[in-house]
């Protein structure tokens, strides 16, 4: 089976002769991508749900690879043991609940040296959680399925310094790469911001209302990030 754009970046962000935690495994694509193609040594797959899990089970089954591939029922990490691997893929949900998988399972995230993180929604809010937890973003990259970008975020731990708030929002490494989907990305954002702005001016006094106000300071730091990008070859 071929994946899907976003689980073949995802899976190709992922190191040669590692052991990897694949949460929130739904089907068990990537697992089985991994082991396939020799990338990993052995998969731990894992998600909350029985459903799912067992999607992954009869699937792994089918490929005949259950000794290279385990796979457990539980909450986030709390299914891996201290040590037990050093990457994790979190990939699927939200960003919200993605910070609270590192969260609550600090000891085991602890002793896992690198993390592919893939949020649905709430990117932001997941990378302003790294950047003052310790964490340091070392690569990021937006793909297209369906119509839709998809945001993978690449962390180990470090520190690292952020002076300008709108690198929440856009990640600073597709800046520094100059992501060729990231012109797209901010056109989207941009149109989106606008369109809130527009709604707040026929609905409520602008110069008083604060939400207008912080929303037309990140449209101009929007606005010069894709000015930027017009320059990309």
């Amino acid at each position: 089976m071929n994946l899907s754009p976003r689980l073949l970046e995802i899976a190709k962000m992922v190191d040669e002769n590692t052991l990897v935690a694949d949460i929130g495994t739904d089907h068990g694509y990537i697992p089985v991508y991994l082991i396939e193609n020799q990338i990993s040594k052995k998969v731990i797959a894992c998600d909350i749900n029985e459903a799912p899990l067992q999607s992954a089970i009869n699937y792994i089954n089918t490929k005949k690879l259950n000794e290279k591939i385990d796979t457990r029922l539980g909450d986030g990490l709390s299914p891996i043991n201290i040590g037990e691997v050093d990457t994790a893929i979190i990939a699927g949900m939200g960003g919200i609940l993605i910070t609270n998988i590192l969260d609550d399972n600090k000891d085991i995230v602890k002793t896992i040296e690198k993390f592919i993180l893939q949020p649905m929604i709430a990117s932001s809010d997941l990378r302003k959680y790294l950047y003052k937890n310790n964490y340091k973003i070392i690569d990021e990259k937006l793909v297209r399925e369906d119509n839709r970008f998809y945001e993978i975020i690449v962390a180990v731990h470090g520190k690292d310094e952020i002076k300008n708030n709108i690198y929440y929002e856009i990640g600073k490494k597709l800046i520094e790469k100059k992501d060729p989907l990231l012109k797209l990305h901010i056109e989207k954002k941009i149109k989106k911001t606008k369109t809130i702005l527009e709604n707040i001016e026929k609905n409520s006094d602008k110069e008083k209302n604060q939400k207008y106000i912080e929303l037309k300071k990140r449209l101009s730091k929007l606005e010069v990030i894709y000015n930027d990008c017009k320059n990309y070859n």
